[in-house]
């Protein structure tokens, strides 16, 4: 009967289980007060912490968690997903639904399984409004002080740049008490856990990877000495929960056990992450102990880039090239480094096919827009610059070059403008301040004041992080 009941918790419709519509549950700390909670929050990491733009690595955690999101209550508000660049183990998810991982957590994870149970249990605590029912059963705080508890909470354990957000929010009027309410309980990790597995299994992901995914972070722990994320080092044990999960999937039927694992997607995002994202000496030393796939060979290409091992990095590339000939990730990257290294031909032809092979992919179209530009095309540069930022908005690379174009051509006050973004998005304070200065003095119609009160209001917004 237990086996039964446990089978019946993971495959009967999301009807009928615990997960009555979102929009019925929100009492006193309701739909618009997460909303500006989350909203703050994802301003805070976005102004202290490094934020991946790259779209292939972007759209690969969005896939992921889109495809978990059509197995959750219906809620409130859109889920947005950010990768931050850190090397601690983390994910986490806010009111509001903003949703963080860290690069750490994709490169330790050997399954798109696992990296989307540690997904599912973050959404569960969401989806069962963990933190805003602690909230509501607490006094009233001011929206601010509830950011900087949830920056003490989610980023207390992340070293470097999380550690000084941390410990320069927990401060103020917050007494441990108020700081303790963010903290999940024993039950709030169980239901998380439960939910989560509900939510993998019902996705199409093998069941396993959530209790692997625990597994493996566990192992982390141990052999580097790192802090655990939250949701592992709050009670009941690791070693417990693993136990129970595992034995709850060892119920259900066996072809749900044994659902084939995935891992193409994965495995190229990996490389992409390792190459571009971490210490390059120490991805170098990764990728040669592989086997010389058209995936390792782009990553040894660009590892050996970034340390300027030209020759190195081209024939990597070259090799790529020959092997896969027609996968646009490699033509990408190529691509990119023919142009960054003054091979302006080999860089067209590359990027040209690349874009042939993925229409869509923007970071090809970054830099095929910065080819047109430097042979004079801006008409046809500046239709590329806005397809980009109409998908990726806070990407401060893209604002610059087209910033930089249109003051060449002679758009002064939009040059600026694009050029004050870039520099807010880089939490430059001191050059957003002096590029609005710029813009401002060149606006001559409605539409640019508009357009100056929307960054201004946006600046004001993250200046709040930057003091």
């Amino acid at each position: 009967m237990c086996a039964l009941v446990a089978v019946l918790i993971v495959l009967l419709p999301p009807t009928n289980l615990a997960k009555s519509n979102i929009l019925d549950t929100f009492g006193k700390f309701g739909v618009k007060d997460e909303l500006e909670l989350g909203k703050k929050f994802s301003i805070l990491v976005k102004s202290r912490m490094p934020i991946i733009e790259d779209p292939e690595i972007v759209s690969f955690v969005s896939g992921v968690l889109d495809r978990l999101q059509e197995h959750i209550p219906p809620q409130p508000f859109p889920f947005e997903v950010n990768v931050i660049v850190n090397d601690t183990l983390n994910a986490f998810a806010v009111p509001g639904g903003y949703v963080f991982v860290h690069t750490a957590m994709l490169l330790e994870m050997e399954h798109e399984s696992e990296l989307a149970g540690v997904l599912a249990h973050e959404l569960a605590h969401i989806t069962q409004r963990h933190i805003a029912r602690r909230i509501e059963k607490s006094q009233k705080v001011q929206i601010m002080s509830l950011v900087g508890m949830l920056a003490g909470a989610v980023l207390g354990a992340t070293t470097g740049n999380g550690s000084d957000v941390a410990s320069g929010l927990m401060t103020g009027s917050m007494a441990a008490g108020q700081a303790a309410l963010l903290n999940y309980s024993r039950e709030d990790e169980r239901e998380a856990d439960h939910m989560g597995l509900i939510y993998l299994t019902e996705a199409g992901y093998n069941p396993k990877g959530l209790a692997n995914s625990f597994e493996k972070i566990r192992r982390r722990k141990w052999e580097s000495g790192s802090n655990m994320p939250s949701y592992l080092s709050t009670h009941p044990a690791v070693e417990e929960r693993q136990d129970y999960l595992a034995d709850r999937v060892a119920s259900l039927p066996k072809e749900l056990q044994e659902r084939p694992e995935n891992d193409v997607r994965f495995k190229r995002v990996q490389a992409l992450v390792r190459s571009q994202f971490t210490d390059p000496t120490i991805a170098l030393s990764y990728f040669a102990k592989q086997e010389q796939t058209p995936m390792v060979l782009m990553g040894l290409g660009i590892a050996s880039a970034r340390i300027n091992k030209i020759n190195d990095a081209a024939g990597y590339f070259d090799r790529a090239l020959k092997a896969a000939p027609k996968d646009y990730l490699i033509l990408r990257e190529a691509g990119k480094f023919h142009y960054t290294k003054g091979d302006t031909n080999k860089a067209i032809f590359l990027l040209q096919k690349a874009a042939v092979r993925n229409p869509d992919d923007l970071m090809t179209l970054f830099y095929y827009a910065r080819l047109l530009n430097d042979k004079g095309d801006t008409t046809s540069a500046a239709t590329y610059y806005q397809k980009i930022l109409k998908k990726l908005p806070e990407d401060s690379e893209v604002h610059f070059f087209y910033g930089k174009m249109l003051g060449q051509s002679g758009d002064q006050f939009n040059g600026h403008l694009h050029l004050a973004y870039s520099a807010l998005y880089r939490n430059d304070a001191k050059k957003t301040a002096y590029h609005i200065k710029k813009a401002q003095a060149l606006a001559n119609d409605q539409k640019q004041t508009t357009a100056l009160e929307l960054i201004k209001k946006e600046r004001d917004e993250r200046a709040e992080y930057w003091k």
